[in-house]
């Protein structure tokens, strides 16, 4: 950042904490003088009474005519003007009191109206840590540490591990495995060839390569990130207040009533108390407070929003773009098959992937390692582990010499692969393969999943108000039409880089007010550009945390259709009491013009209006009901015990898609073998967990969901998966009786597997969808 910006933010820092210690000081002034006046008018001391109110009066005439200033510098007449009016009328009439309950009521609303205001700014500090400073360039004398600046075309430097490419170039010599997700949001470490372009602010994920520049450090891609996101930030106009808008027509109604009262009358008393019941305290204070209130309610679910006008916003946006990878997936890949070559079982080549991976930090070996703990699998210590970049991992694993990685092209394929690499380009997933003393054995096939909750946060968020749903990702267009083919959203942008996502939301703010949600560095300049940016902060970067004008704490979206409900009725209740105090206040007007409200009591009535309307805008603090199922306890640790069960059951659903794969290759023998330990697993593992499901999640779940109903398509699962499992084991019993699998079996015990297979999968998904993603 430089000299000038650095300047211009600490001014910026300076006023604001300047004001706030100004209006925190006039309410502390305002209240003493109107406190210490009522108990000298109640001592009987009349002349004492007048002369503090007066003070207190006069104490905010200043601030107030500052204010007011301030606001017509920027283009905009605010309520603040009437106030201001009504403050000096008040003195000109030696109506003392009611001037001293106008400078409380300002003071009140203008701290309130600061509380909402949190940090204002859309600092992109994290954007600019990460970018490097320098880089080591290769000359003939050998390697030495260079300024960035002093990078030119055609300069070869070299790129250590876990380093940040510092510029635009291309790899020379060796590959480069990548970890491109502070670009992409994509979370798999991606492969770059020698002669393959590399982008500025990507991490070196590998060993250490060479990169020949073919940039500068301005004109590199991660320095157009900064600049995009400082430009969308500028692009944002700052939000008018709530208050201020029902001003422009309020304020010149208010003047005309005075002005013609003090003309008809001729009493200026009576344009004072005009002015006095017409202060708009109801949307001073009543507005702020259903903010505040908004606020605070979404804080308590981990919801953080910077000020008002964030809230304000959100409660308005009628169209929502979403990242992919990190808000609406996982963020990490996770094992979604586990493949075994004819004679091996699924199970032992993810031991014995998981057992080599225990030393790799990449992150498929990290998954591959959780998921075989999650399943209670047994892992080897492994010996002489190295690791190639870019190529997997080798070492010795129980005397036997073990490989996890890319498939080594230089031999011939066994034909079960083909299923494989068909299996993982239908799913968009990676593959790891396994390979024990030369041979392939196995593939454990990975893909970063869609969050559980994700599917009813979008049902909520139409509910909610939101009326178009898009996905920006830079993956790939055919597994992002996927998956925004299985959430129904409205369109899907695939391929984009960081400029080409803020451009897409730059063209939906065309149409109306729209919100962005994303967790990465490459989301930044689209949640800055955005009337609205909500970051994904929990395992999210920094960056879009600090870009965003709302972040998520929690790693669960359904926090965001939490916040959507939560601005909508906040504003809503705002927009409720502004306009009902101002219709009363309306009714006051009229009453004073005529002369029947003195403006002594023309402001004790305000007052009466202002607790009504701040008691309905604190309605915003309570939870609304209607927006999320209650569990108790109880339902809550079952839902938590049972989610851990389904982890440990992909091993039966492998066994079970394992064993029809088998009947298909040749229904001998060993196809029937597996069948019988496919059938083994169901009968011991997965029908208990059924049938406790059944009769103890259900019913515990019931009365939150509505009713016993709730539940009943899910029953009706239960149902289907104990009749296929009923139907495998007539079969097994009809081989075991003659000696074998007749002809005449086959098809129906191939299409009880994957019909097996296939109604697990959706049952596991929707108990995941409609019961799991409830519990905290």
């Amino acid at each position: 950042m430089n000299r000038c910006a650095f300047i211009t933010r600490l001014h910026f820092v300076a006023g604001a904490i300047a004001s706030a210690r100004l209006e925190a000081a006039l309410l502390v002034v305002t209240a003493a003088a109107s406190t210490a006046g009522g108990a000298a008018w109640l001592a009987g001391d009349e002349g004492l009474a007048d002369f503090l109110w007066g003070l207190g009066t006069s104490a905010a005439i200043l601030p107030a005519v500052a204010w007011v200033v301030a606001a017509l510098r920027h283009g905009r007449a605010g309520v603040d003007l009437i106030a201001v009016l009504a403050l000096g009328g008040s003195l000109a009439v030696r109506e003392y009191l009611a001037g001293a309950l106008i400078a409380l009521m300002l003071a009140t609303g203008r701290t309130l109206e600061s509380a909402a205001r949190r940090r204002a700014s859309h600092d992109l500090r994290a954007l600019l840590e990460h970018a490097p400073r320098s880089a080591r360039r290769r000359t003939a004398a050998g390697v030495a540490t260079v300024p960035l600046a002093e990078v030119a075309v055609d300069d070869v430097l070299v790129v250590g591990p876990g380093e940040v490419v510092p510029v635009d170039g291309r790899v020379e010599g060796a590959g480069a495995s990548l970890d491109e997700s502070v670009l992409t949001g994509e979370s798999l470490h991606v492969e770059r060839a020698a002669g393959d372009t590399v982008r500025s602010g990507v991490i070196n994920a590998g060993g250490a390569f060479e990169l020949r520049a073919t940039a500068t450090e301005q004109d590199s891609t991660y320095a157009g990130v900064v600049r995009l996101a400082r430009q969308a930030g500028a692009e944002s106009a700052p939000v008018v207040r709530l208050a201020d808008r029902y001003a422009a027509w309020f304020l010149p109604l208010t003047l005309t009533v005075a002005g013609l009262a003090w003309l008809l009358s001729g009493s200026a008393v009576r344009a004072v108390a005009v002015l006095v019941v017409a202060t708009p305290c109801p949307l001073l204070l009543a507005a702020p407070v259903a903010i505040v209130s908004g606020i605070s309610r979404a804080s308590r679910l981990g919801v953080v929003m910077r000020d008002g006008g964030a809230l304000e916003n959100l409660g308005r946006a009628r169209t929502l773009l979403l990242d992919k990878t990190g808000t609406l997936s996982r963020g990490c890949p996770r094992v979604l098959d586990v493949v075994a070559a004819p004679g091996w079982q699924p199970v032992e080549v993810l031991r014995l992937a998981a057992s080599l991976d225990q030393y790799s930090p990449h992150v498929l070996a990290e998954s591959i390692v959780d998921t075989a703990r999650a399943r209670k699998l047994v892992l080897s210590v492994p010996s002489d582990v190295t690791e190639e970049p870019g190529r997997g991992a080798a070492g010795t694993v129980d005397g036997h010499q073990v490989s996890v990685g890319r498939f080594d092209a230089s031999g011939a394929r066994p034909a079960w692969t083909r299923a494989v690499d068909n299996q993982a380009l239908l799913d968009g997933a990676a593959v790891a393969w396994l390979t024990v003393d030369g041979c392939s054995v196995g593939a454990v096939l990975l893909r970063d999943p869609l969050r559980p909750d994700t599917p009813r946060t979008l049902r909520h968020l139409r509910a909610a108000g939101i009326e178009r749903l898009l996905m920006l990702t830079g993956d790939r267009a055919e597994p992002a039409r996927e998956v925004g083919a299985v959430l129904g959203l409205d369109d899907v942008r695939s391929g984009l880089d960081p400029a080409g996502k803020a451009a897409v939301v730059r063209a939906e703010r065309e149409r109306a007010v729209t919100a962005m949600v994303g967790d990465g560095v490459n989301d930044a300049p689209a949640l800055a550009a955005a009337d609205v940016g909500v970051a994904m902060g929990a395992h999210g970067s920094t960056a879009s945390s600090e870009t965003a004008d709302i972040v998520l704490t929690t790693d669960r979206m359904d926090r965001l259709a939490d916040a959507v409900f939560i601005a909508v009725r906040a504003r809503r209740i705002a927009v409720q009491s502004a306009l009902g105090g101002m219709a009363m206040s309306l009714a006051a007007m009229a009453a004073a013009a005529f002369g029947l409200l003195p403006p002594a009591v023309g402001a004790l009535l305000q007052e009466a209006i202002d607790v009504a309307v701040i008691l309905n805008a604190l309605r915003a603090l309570r939870a609304d009901q209607a927006a999320r199922p209650v569990l108790t306890p109880a339902a809550e640790a079952l839902i938590h015990r049972f989610a851990s069960e389904h982890d440990d059951l992909q091993e039966v659903l492998e066994s079970v898609r394992g064993a029809a794969d088998a009947l298909s290759d040749d229904p001998g023998p060993q196809a029937l073998a597996a069948v019988e330990e496919a059938h083994r697993l169901l009968a011991e593992r997965l029908l208990p967990h059924e049938h406790a499901e059944e009769h103890e999640l259900y019913p515990a779940l019931a009365p939150a969901l509505g009713g016993p109903e709730a539940t009943a398509t899910m029953s009706r699962a239960h149902t289907e998966i104990e009749r296929l499992s009923h139907r495998i084991a007539t079969h097994l019993q009809l081989a075991r009786d003659g000696g074998g699998l007749s002809p005449g079996q086959l098809d129906d015990l191939r299409s009880c597997l994957y019909g097996l297979h296939t109604v697990l999968l959706l049952h596991f998904t929707q108990e995941e969808e409609s019961y799991f993603s409830l519990a905290q």
